[in-house]
């Protein structure tokens, strides 16, 4: 039976910690959504940009991300996207947003039988919206090519590995909400930032088709960051 039908019919576990009661108990919820902040992977690739996310890779959130991306936990969107939502709240600084998910290839969505990072971006988008903040999610990118597995690159080879891969989907225009007195930011989406290498080459992309993407925002970073004061954490 699919993981996401017995998530109906059987009392849910929490898939940080394995407790029973909800999908993600009051305990994990508190990791996930209780520590937005930049989050820069340290060494950035060229272009990357600013880095904002809800919490660490580690633990019950690494746990959380893993049985909704891989093993079709697809109920636990919403607790994650509510992590990214507070992400993209926190680096955007109220600023209306375009949120912009980074695409998944074929194969993946095939193998995973979802596009989890976009309906990340959907539904963050539509709880900014509940809170009154003018947000909208597009798929401006699509994969032009095959990439191979990013699991064991070095930064440098994750690089190489996804140079040219993205391309803007032709004959989209992006038009950015404006709204309390000023101009809105597009923002890149993922569920992980590792080396950033995946970031800077979608921002690369939308730069070439005059797009710019100040931000990036995701559920959580890989210790490999930077803080803010210039302090290294991992």
């Amino acid at each position: 039976m699919p993981t996401a039908l017995l998530d109906l019919v059987l009392p849910p576990r929490c898939a940080g910690c394995d407790a029973a009661g909800a999908l993600v108990c009051p305990r994990c919820a508190a990791l996930l959504h209780g520590a937005p902040e930049r989050r820069t992977p340290d060494p950035a690739p060229p272009g990357l940009p600013e880095c904002w996310s809800a919490a660490d890779y580690t633990g019950a959130v690494r746990r959380a991300l893993l049985a909704y991306k891989e093993h079709g936990r697809t109920a636990l969107a919403a607790p994650l996207a509510g992590a990214l939502a507070l992400a993209v709240a926190e680096g955007a600084g109220r600023r209306p947003v375009v949120l912009v998910p980074v695409p998944s290839s074929r194969l993946a969505g095939r193998r995973r039988g979802h596009d989890p990072v976009s309906r990340l971006a959907d539904l963050a988008a539509a709880y900014l919206r509940a809170a009154g903040w003018p947000a909208t999610a597009e798929r401006l990118l699509l994969q032009r090519r095959r990439v191979a597995d990013q699991a064991g690159l070095s930064s440098s080879q994750r690089a190489a590995n996804l140079s040219e891969a993205f391309r803007v989907t032709a004959g989209r225009n992006v038009a950015v909400p404006r709204s309390w007195g000023g101009a809105g930011a597009v923002v890149l989406v993922d569920d992980i930032v590792t080396t950033g290498a995946t970031l800077a080459e979608a921002a690369r992309a939308l730069g070439a088709a005059g797009i710019t993407a100040p931000l990036a925002a995701t559920v959580a970073a890989t210790r490999r960051w930077e803080r803010p004061s210039g302090r290294h954490r991992g």
